[in-house]
């Protein structure tokens, strides 16, 4: 059900673990039928091991992916892996109803991920050169988005509790050598239903201004 935060009406959906495959199906679903009145929507989700390439996605950037699956999706951005343990946030948004420019999402979903993260006393920051969030030169928080319709699918992850090893078989985001890490490798221990509810939070007070 959605609720009304001044100018934003928004639905927020406890999804749990999930195919990648299925929930981005859903999304494109949801943003083509979707109309002027339609109330925005963020998904609060995990997903099965699963490797994603971005529109720009290049193969040379998967190293050795083994049994993981490799999805080409529509999203921006290069390659990720996603797993069970990481906190995926999806803003299904309608930004020309907020006026929203892309880099202004990207941002909020930026300051969204630094504010949560420093709740626990992690200092975050962003990177105007690599979008995402880093703790000490480690990537934490990705973002990566697609816009049809002048509305926003998909979204973010934060890295919270989860096997990092599969990001060691990629070049993460399209950078060699580019490092990761996570709350629980910062001595932060917390459910991924815990670590969303800052992170939304922050998205819509920062959409409803």
């Amino acid at each position: 059900m959605a609720r009304s935060y001044n100018n934003l009406m928004v639905a927020i959906r406890n999804l749990g673990l999930q195919d990648y495959e299925s929930t981005w199906q859903d999304m494109q679903r949801f943003t083509q039928n979707r109309d002027a009145q339609t109330p925005d929507e963020i998904w609060i989700t995990e997903h099965p091991p699963v490797y994603t390439l971005g529109l720009n996605g290049k193969r040379e950037h998967l190293l050795n992916t083994g049994d993981i699956p490799v999805i080409n999706s529509d999203r921006g951005g290069q390659v990720t892996y996603h797993g069970p343990g990481q906190l995926i946030v999806y803003t299904l948004i309608d930004i020309k109803r907020l006026n929203l420019g892309v880099r202004s999402l990207v941002t909020t979903l930026e300051q969204a991920m630094i504010s949560a993260l420093a709740q626990y006393g992690i200092i975050a920051v962003a990177r105007a050169d690599a979008p995402g969030v880093y703790v000490n030169d480690k990537k934490i928080g990705s973002i990566g988005l697609r816009i049809k319709k002048n509305c926003s699918y998909h979204g973010l992850s934060i890295n919270n509790h989860m096997d990092l090893r599969p990001f060691d078989h990629i070049n993460t985001c399209g950078y060699s050598g580019l490092e990761v890490t996570q709350l629980a490798d910062l001595g932060v221990t917390v459910s991924n239903a815990e670590l969303a509810l800052p992170v939304t939070q922050a998205i819509i007070t920062a959409l409803a201004k």
